[in-house]
């Protein structure tokens, strides 16, 4: 039995090894590994049992004699019998552990409070696999600067088709176009991103003639790997990309599925014009990251490229692309949501299945048809075609945070921060996640993490300044506040440093920053980068914000008369986009500022009825802007129930920038009407741990 069992030991480890080392490199699925390891471990305590119950002689094996034994060999085979019982039981229990261990089942479904933490720790820190890369920005070398978007369409194509080698990890551009096209940093930006090497490449582009330079460096070894030079017309650049993309796939020995290698050679178009169009849409719409303008343009392009080439199946994916994040941020009406079904059906009809077409289709299924069900089925299969892309694992984690799951939703920002670690805007949203989960000590780790990149950007001061907001720090959140004015392009710093007024109880200069900016700034301009949409719905947005700040300074005449100028801007416009939720939420609050009850209750009701309101971050938020609304006309038992529900659930407010907390209704003098209240006074008590 001692032979067996040391035998079997060995066996089994070099089996487990060689599986481990041989099946991936065929591509084999992971769970035929994780089967040869159980039945392994399941195997061991049979051949023991073999072992007692069998002797091999040299006449071959017979079955052990049966023996009276002696006091001692009775103690030790009672012994091998205790020692074969644990080892079987611990077999079954290793074998049970790895089959059903909730780790397997990734990502969790939890529709409660968060348990899982997705890692904080930076990419230089964790450990970095060889065959990974990162894409730096193309430089532009030709004479005309205006061709700079050709470069970062090259860069982006290239990026595109790396993305879809599952034997590499592929950063995204989003982590990687804050760098410059060749820096002499190559270590330190490598280890910021957590590759092992980089590309750097130029585009130079004269007429129909394309020269790109690119080379591969081992950012560790400071190694070149490969280089070359192409020399094309226009008409053969798609070639190019497919070319560098398999040249990088065998200098870092990457190996290619027949899928793979297909999905490299496809080319887009055969017409040049409309290939220029869709590079020149791609750069817009990669702008549009810090305003919805951009996209307004990229639209203009992608209808270029289709007019141009109506088999334009990735063009038209764009199209419908941009369409659906038109309609989210800037314009809800039917006629812009028909508009994306169109290009949507174009794409579907040329290449149904192309994860683009898919990702497109995704898009539209959540923003537009709100079924999260589909669309989740969609991005899950966008993610097995692209798997060096983090816009599904995004998209993922936003749709299981519109549900409820918070573990599942930072299960997926996890996934995507691997791939695109430097995407201010993902690191953002995992943390708005722990911000509604009330987790503030973890979403202040990944507000530093996004500051860490860029250093005293505005909002992202702004974001780290709610949580200390909610936590009733107001002295450390003035620090981060003390540079913002009316001038302040954007509107998040801007809200939070009125949130922050109001808190404060500063009302009168609450006032004099509002009426600055609305007699400063040209709405709707590139001077004011914003996702609140058209000039006239932004404009009546801050109107409504500054009835209130009136109306706590004592003005309620000037409140009403701001009011009335809201509601002038916000009615028509709830009328042409009546599913847009924030408008209506602001437009209630216009008709409370000017004192008719009905109308704003009957807005903030209706509210509750639209496409998204039952959405497990939207809905809780629509609840406290109805508290608000019964508050202000006197309906305070409704108000105190409705805040003590919320204190316990996470949401995303529409109130402040966070859930609310006993310390903001502590402070903040809109809920001054509840404070006799013993009910509303209970509710701004800090519960002990």
């Amino acid at each position: 039995m001692y032979r067996v069992a040391i035998g079997y030991a060995i066996a089994a480890w070099l089996a487990v090894q060689i599986a481990s080392t041989v099946l991936p490199t065929f591509h084999v699925p992971e769970w035929v590994l994780q089967t040869l390891i159980v039945l392994v471990a399941l195997g061991f305590p049979a051949a023991l049992v073999l072992a007692w119950a069998f002797d091999i002689t040299p006449a071959g094996i017979e079955k052990t004699a049966d023996r009276t034994p002696t006091s001692a060999a009775l103690n030790r085979r009672n012994g091998w019998l205790l020692a074969t019982s644990g080892l079987a039981i611990a077999a079954v229990a290793i074998a049970g552990y790895w089959m059903w261990h909730p780790w397997r089942a990734t990502p969790q479904t939890s529709s409660s409070t968060a348990s899982v933490a997705l890692d904080t720790t930076a990419p230089e820190h964790r450990a970095i696999p060889q065959k990974s890369i990162a894409v730096l920005p193309f430089g532009n070398l030709s004479h005309d600067q205006d061709n700079a978007y050709f470069a970062e369409g090259i860069q982006d194509e290239i990026l595109t088709r790396l993305a879809k080698i599952a034997d590499l990890k592929v950063i995204s551009r989003t982590s990687t176009q804050r760098y410059k096209s060749s820096p002499d940093n190559l270590p330190q930006i490598a280890k910021q991103l957590g590759v092992a090497n980089i590309l750097e490449g130029s585009v130079q582009k004269a007429g129909d003639q394309v020269r790109v330079n690119v080379q591969l460096i081992n950012a560790q070894t400071d190694s070149h790997l490969w280089a070359d030079t192409y020399d094309r017309k226009l008409t053969d650049i798609f070639g190019v990309e497919s070319e560098i993309a398999k040249s990088i796939a065998e200098s870092l020995q990457a190996k290619l599925t027949g899928r793979e290698e297909q999905a490299l050679a496809v080319k887009p178009t055969n017409n040049p014009e409309a290939y220029e169009a869709y590079l020149r849409g791609l750069a817009l719409e990669a702008r549009s990251l810090y305003s919805v303008y951009p996209l307004e343009q990229a639209i203009g392009f992608y209808e270029q490229a289709v007019r141009l080439d109506a088999t334009f199946a990735l063009a038209w994916s764009s199209l419908a692309r941009v369409e659906v994040f038109w309609y989210s941020g800037a314009d809800t009406s039917a006629t812009r949501g028909e508009a994306a079904k169109r290009a949507l059906d174009h794409a579907q009809k040329l290449q149904p299945n192309s994860p683009e077409t898919l990702l497109a289709l995704g898009y539209y299924q959540v923003v537009v048809l709100r079924d999260y069900g589909l669309a989740k089925t969609t991005f899950e299969l966008v993610t097995k075609m692209l798997p060096g892309s983090s816009e599904a694992q995004v998209a993922l984690g936003q749709i299981a945070r519109g549900q409820g799951h918070w573990d599942e939703s930072i299960a997926y920002f996890e996934r995507a921060l691997v791939l695109d670690p430097r995407n201010t805007h993902s690191l953002g949203f995992a943390a708005d996640i722990y911000l509604m989960l009330r987790r503030f000590p973890a979403a202040l780790k990944l507000y530093d993490r996004a500051l860490d990149i860029l250093p005293n950007d505005p909002d992202l001061m702004a974001s780290k300044t709610v949580v200390y907001q909610a936590e009733g720090n107001l002295e450390e959140a003035a620090k981060f506040l003390s540079e913002v004015n009316a001038q302040t392009p954007g509107y998040v710093a801007f809200d939070v440093k009125m949130t922050q007024l109001r808190l404060e109880r500063h009302h009168d200069e609450a006032v004099r920053l509002l009426q600055a900016r609305l007699a400063q700034f040209h709405f709707g301009s590139a001077l004011l980068p914003t996702q609140l949409g058209p000039a006239e719905i932004e404009k009546g947005y801050y109107q409504v914000v500054l009835a209130f700040a009136q109306r706590l300074a004592g003005d309620s005449a000037g409140a009403k008369l701001t009011a009335e100028q809201a509601r002038g801007a916000l009615e028509p416009a709830c009328k042409n986009q009546p599913n847009r939720i924030w408008l209506a939420v602001y437009l209630s609050r216009a008709y409370a500022a000017l004192g008719d009850k009905n109308s704003a209750l009957k807005e903030a009701q209706r509210i509750a009825l639209l496409p998204g309101a039952k959405d497990a971050h939207n809905e809780p938020g629509l609840e406290e802007n109805l508290a608000l609304i019964q508050m202000i006309f006197g309906e305070n038992s409704r108000a105190i129930s409705t805040l003590a529900r919320l204190l316990e659930t996470p949401y995303g407010s529409y109130v402040y920038s966070a859930p609310v907390t006993p310390a903001l209704l502590r402070l903040d003098p809109l809920w001054d009407p509840l404070r006799a209240d013993p009910a509303f006074q209970k509710l701004c008590e800090e519960k002990k741990p």
